[in-house]
């Protein structure tokens, strides 16, 4: 599978997040590429609508809002009319700025996308076997549900 991942990272929380994803990724034995999501100037590794699975990465800023540099990236996709396939989003929040904001970029990003995949929600810097497990428990229930819509899709279309 080819899988796009995309992160918006401030302070490398999210990036750091997103490295245990891709490194799942890999071995479980998928081609996994890069984007850092302020990186506008540099063609994507992979065009958006090839990939197989889009990965998308972020921090929430002010009152849940989704940065400026996802909504940017997401503006430019749209303005080149692409649309992912499939979308699942994981985030770093901080719940000192309130429940209700937490992550809240990672929501608007799935509803957004209206994605059918579970968030992956991570307090600040993700670190410690707790936070490792939980990463790899996310990156794989998001592979089992790719490969299950996939064959659902595809029994679907040959019935």
């Amino acid at each position: 599978m080819r899988i796009l991942i995309v992160v918006a990272s401030l302070s490398g929380n999210t990036r750091e997040l997103g490295r245990h994803i891709a490194a799942r990724c890999r071995a479980a034995g998928h081609a996994v590429h890069w984007q850092d999501a302020d990186d506008l100037r540099q063609a994507p590794p992979l065009p958006v609508d090839e990939a197989d699975l889009v990965l998308l990465g972020c921090w929430t800023d002010n009152a849940g809002r989704t940065p400026s540099e996802m909504k940017a990236w997401v503006a430019g996709i749209a303005e080149r009319g692409q649309r992912p396939r499939q979308v699942a989003v994981f985030g770093t929040g901080e719940t000192q700025w309130g429940q209700e904001y937490y992550c809240g970029a990672v929501h608007r990003l799935i509803r957004y996308f209206h994605s059918g995949y579970p968030p992956l929600e991570i307090e600040q810097m993700p670190h410690g076997r707790r936070h490792a497990a939980a990463i790899d428990t996310w990156t794989d229930a998001v592979l089992d549900h790719y490969w299950s819509t996939t064959d659902a899709d595809h029994r679907r279309h040959h019935a």
